[in-house]
Parts: C-alpha cells; structure tokens; sequence
C-alpha cells in the first residue's frame, strides 16, 4: 500500500505498514548508492592499510585490484539475484530460495559472522584513532558512546541513517579530494618513485606471490558495501531495478577509489615500516602536513560512525529476515516496532555484540569479515547458476555466458581468496560454521522438519 494512496493519517500508515511485518518502500538508487558507499567508508583504505602493507610489502594498489576484478563479478551476481530475489536477507535469501533452506541457513549464517563483526570493527577503530588523539580518555570509553549514538539513530528509522548518510560521505569525500591533491603535488614536486605502489617496497615480503592474495583476501571486507545494499531490497523504490544499479555502482566507483587512495598513500609514505599498523593512516598523512591529519581523523571518524550506521541496520535486517522464517526464534528477531518500523530487538542484540570491540584486535576482526563474506559471496555467485540455468534453463545464446560462465568465474575466484586467508581464520571460522551446523540440527530436529524458509507471497 503506497502513501499517496491511503486515506489514513501518516501515525495509521506506519502502523499498518508495520503490523504485518513489511518495512517502508522509500529508498530510491541515489539513497541505495549512498548507503552502500556510507557503508564501505571511502576512508575504508586506511583501516587496514598497515596491516596489508607489511603482509604485501607495500603493494596495497595491487591487492585492491585483484580484490576489485573479483568483487565485480560478484556485485554482478548480487545485481542478478536482487532483481530475480528482491527481498531483505542477502546471500541467505538467495541461497535459500535457489539451493534450499538448508544450505541457505548455513550461508546465512556464515553472513552473519561478516555482519556481527562489521559494526564492532568500526567502534573498534573509531577508539584507536580517537584514543590516538585524545590518549586521556580510555579507548572502551569511546567504543561504548559510538555504540550508543548507532543505536539510537538505527532504532529511530532508515530514513535518519539516509539523511546522516549524505553528511558523513561530504566530509570523507573533501578529505578525498584535498589528500590526493597534496599527495600527487608532494610526488610530482619530489623524487618519489611513482611505480612503487604496483613493486613494493624491495622486501622480502613484496617478492612472494602469495602475500598478494592474502592481503587481497583481507581487503574483502572493504567491500562490503554492495552487499549491504541488497540488505534493503524491502525498502527499496522499484527494487528490481534501483538496487541492481546501485550494487554495480558502488562496487565499481568505490574500487576505483581505493585503489586511489592506496596508491597515493604508498607514493606518499613508501615504507612498509610503522609505529603502530593499526593507526597506520595517521603516519601517512602526517607526512603531508599535521593540520591534515587531524582533518583526516575527524573525516575517519565520521566514516567509521557511518559504516557503523549501515552495517548495524544491515545484520538487524538479515536477523529480521531469519526470525520472520522462523529459524531463529520469532517473537525476538521476526517483529518490527510498531512506533518506529524498525526491528528494534535485532538492533539492541547487534549492539550488545559489538561490545566485544572492547577487547578484540584488529586482524582477528578483518580475517573473520572477510571469512564471512568469501563464504557467502561464493554461494551467491553459485545461485545464478543455479536460479537461472539449471532451474530456469537459460542455457542458449547470451544465457549461456550469463548464467554459466561468468558465475561459476565468480565461484572460482571467491574461492581462490577465502582459501588465502590465514589458518588460524579457518580455524575459527570454520568454528563458526559448526556452530550454525548444530543449531540447524535443533531447528530442523535432526533434518526430520523441513528447514524454515521465506514465504514469498507474504513479503510482496
């Protein structure tokens, strides 16, 4: 029921909208877009760019290109299944509903392993380069407001974090621009060696291969962004259309500019050495000019809140979508809130987690997302396979390349990164997935029910 059509006061409309489980259509491709860029942190580069400089020996431009060809074929295959699926749940919808919901719920929740770290990985780093700033004032003191302050505003609705969303990439986007300027001004004006973003820095760790695709496997989580995007498929304008273009839009643009900022960074600060990997970012600009790194800290930590924003209303929303087909309990995860139309239960539960910022390290956090998110990406570009050759049979002319090809390509590569990662990610994941395995043993009592799946004549 649109707005425009109903007779009933806005206070009735949402109640109605709500009651029966559905969200607000109000999301167009611009809002979508944002979202997703919001979500992904144009500053994103910097979080993790200590970590892979040295695990790369400075070849972080490299290691996002490979990440980019890969991620590109996957953003396609989101694209495919948002307008076949367009419904809130991601790689666990669309797994769900082309491979049964079995396997659906262990993508699912392998997505949530992704999805739970994202926001604490940003209250994580949001503490470190504030604690980095302001050192008397404890880091977990910092963690615990930026929680509360997310909550508050995902609780209040999608439209606050769309309004919020447009402030927060402003201010990343300025930073953007004037860093770049003075990066390449530095460069042109000085000796810099302009290749050694693609040759490395002459280490040891720069002439193996395989330090490539690993530091390519963590940066995974950078781009998470399109993922979320098709989180809101249920409060998107024309979903069929508007959430597909915003996926490859902001896949493509923001891989372009990390590959930007990750060239211009390395050019700018070539060595692999720093005081502190994880606040890296601030070595870098600080060679530029100190009033600069502080405009780069507040620009960070903006985007860190706003990633936080979309990453937080993202896992409530595929907790929602998981608690409405009943496989996980109902009456907590399964219900909107009448006042605000969000699902307020999943969102306090998603807070209540990210508390764990309080003591967890920052590899262990980008290795675990990026565990998640492989998984998941993997069985989404599977689902094309499946959803539209083998079950659909497009198999001739353009369906052939289209549904055959180009997917299972996407399967390769996916799988290619997630077996980069470190053992000791596997091991934890892989953890993770047992975990999930049992509880789909409980659910299902041992596989003599049928898992619970989406009714989709209930969600249209």
């Amino acid at each position: 029921m649109s707005d425009s059509a109903s007779p009933l006061p806005p206070a009735t409309q949402m109640t109605a909208q709500v009651t029966d489980g559905r969200f607000k259509r109000v999301l167009g491709t611009p809002s979508l877009a944002l979202f997703g860029l919001v979500y992904m942190v144009p500053l994103t580069v910097f979080t993790t760019y200590g970590i892979v400089t040295q695990l790369t020996g400075g070849r972080v431009a490299d290691a996002y290109i490979i990440t980019l060809v890969v991620m590109i074929f996957t953003a396609r295959s989101y694209a495919r299944m948002a307008t076949a699926l367009p419904y809130s749940g991601s790689a666990y919808i669309y797994t769900q509903q082309s491979m049964g919901g079995a396997l659906g719920f262990l993508v699912g929740w392998a997505l949530l392993l992704d999805y739970l770290f994202l926001p604490m990985i940003n209250y994580l780093v949001l503490g470190l380069y504030l604690n980095e700033y302001f050192p008397a004032v404890p880091q977990w003191v910092w963690i615990v407001l930026a929680i509360a302050l997310v909550t508050v505003l995902n609780i209040i609705g999608i439209v606050s974090v769309a309004r919020a969303n447009f402030v927060i990439i402003a201010v990343q986007m300025i930073f953007v621009v004037v860093f770049v300027a003075l990066g390449l001004a530095t460069a042109v004006g000085g000796s810099a060696d302009l290749l050694a973003p693609f040759t490395g820095d002459g280490s040891e760790a720069a002439s193996q291969t395989g330090t490539l695709f690993n530091g390519a496997a963590i940066l995974a989580l950078s781009f998470l962004g399109f993922d979320s995007v098709s989180t809101l498929s249920e409060e998107a304008k024309d979903a069929e259309r508007t959430v597909p273009r915003a996926i490859m839009i902001v896949t493509i643009g923001a891989g372009l500019l990390f590959i930007l900022l990750a060239y211009v960074a390395t050019v700018v600060h070539p060595s692999s050495a720093f005081d502190n990997p994880d606040t890296a970012g601030v070595e870098v600009i600080s060679v530029l000019a100190d009033w600069l790194a502080v405009f780069f800290i507040a620009g960070y930590i903006a985007g860190a809140t706003g990633s936080a924003l979309t990453s937080q209303a993202s896992v409530a929303r595929i907790l929602f979508a998981m608690g409405r087909d009943g496989v996980l309990p109902r009456a907590i995860f399964g219900r909107l809130s009448q006042r605000f139309g969000t699902p307020v239960s999943a969102i306090c539960i998603v807070s209540a987690v990210s508390l764990l910022a309080i003591v967890i390290d920052l590899t262990t956090l980008s290795n675990m997302i990026s565990f998640g998110a492989l998984f998941a990406f993997s069985f989404v570009n599977l689902s094309v396979f499946v959803h539209f050759y083998v079950r659909g049979k497009q198999r001739s002319g353009w369906g052939l390349l289209n549904n055959l090809v180009l997917p299972l390509i996407g399967v390769g590569l996916t799988i290619w990164l997630w077996t980069s990662l470190s053992s000791e990610t596997f091991v934890i994941g892989l953890s993770w997935l047992a975990v999930g395995f049992v509880l789909l043993l409980i659910v299902t009592r041992f596989f003599t029910r049928p898992t619970p799946t989406l009714d989709l004549e209930e969600t249209v």
